[in-house]
């Protein structure tokens, strides 16, 4: 018998994008899942667009923020409404290809995996361009993590059966965070050499702001994992380096 899958999204102001993510969902071959998207106090229609989605389609669920907390908030709302053990993260304007979630849930079956993530390729704000696929490495432990950016983060597909609860902290790569402590634990991430979401990239994307995630990414390795400086040294050289490759072309 397959899995359930519960998917977190936070979604703010993403009543563009929402309807056409909730749908990439739909078109799954894997059919037994249950969508969470947690409304964070949106100024747009968002959560109009997502009740009225809710409506026609039972497996989606709308969960409305009472005050704007940010993504970390309202991803942990979403953990704290989930029914499966196996819970995936899409990001209220990425999009997975069909068999996204019946391919990595034969991944983790075949490799006994906890924790996955796949490649992927991305997208512009449109849609209308499709960049080159982006390579994922076989496994991460947590010692490779501190220095890599390959983990997306609307690729991932856990088993809280196996790690246990999931915990967001209120940061502001809180899924970076949730990652490391997940690997800090002694879990390894497996990489399926398969491309199965669209990233999209957004005209006035935060993670675009090169200068501004660098210094998030510092502040994780020094205030949130409290590595000593010259680990967070090497880490962040690692991290700066991947980066640069990772964004030199679309």
């Amino acid at each position: 018998m397959s899995p359930g899958v519960s998917i977190v999204t936070p979604a703010y102001n993403a009543a563009k994008y929402i309807a056409e993510t909730v749908a990439s969902v739909q078109a799954q071959t894997h059919t037994e899942w249950e969508m969470i998207v947690v409304d964070d106090c949106s100024r747009d229609d968002t959560r109009a667009v997502v009740r009225g989605l809710a409506g026609r389609d039972a497996r989606v669920r709308l969960v409305e923020q009472a005050v704007n907390g940010g993504p970390a908030r309202a991803r942990q709302a979403a953990l704290d409404a989930a029914r499966y053990p196996h819970v995936a993260f899409l990001d209220a304007d990425d999009l997975w290809l069909p068999q996204k979630l019946e391919r990595q849930l034969g991944f983790m079956r075949e490799r006994g995996a906890a924790f996955t993530f796949t490649e992927y390729r991305r997208i512009s704000d449109d849609g209308a361009r499709v960049g080159k696929r982006v390579r994922v490495p076989d496994r991460m432990t947590y010692s490779r993590l501190l220095g890599n950016t390959a983990i997306a983060t609307s690729t991932v597909l856990i088993d809280r059966g196996a790690t246990g609860p999931l915990a967001m902290t209120e940061t502001y790569y809180d899924d970076f965070v949730l990652w490391l402590g997940i690997l800090k634990r002694g879990f390894v991430a497996e990489g399926l050499h398969e491309d199965l979401m669209r990233y999209r990239v957004l005209a006035k994307s935060v993670s675009r702001n090169k200068a501004n995630s660098a210094k998030h990414v510092w502040r994780t390795y020094r205030d949130v994992e409290r590595l000593p400086l010259v680990r967070s040294a090497w880490a962040f050289a690692g991290y700066a380096s991947r980066a640069l490759l990772k964004y030199r072309s679309f």
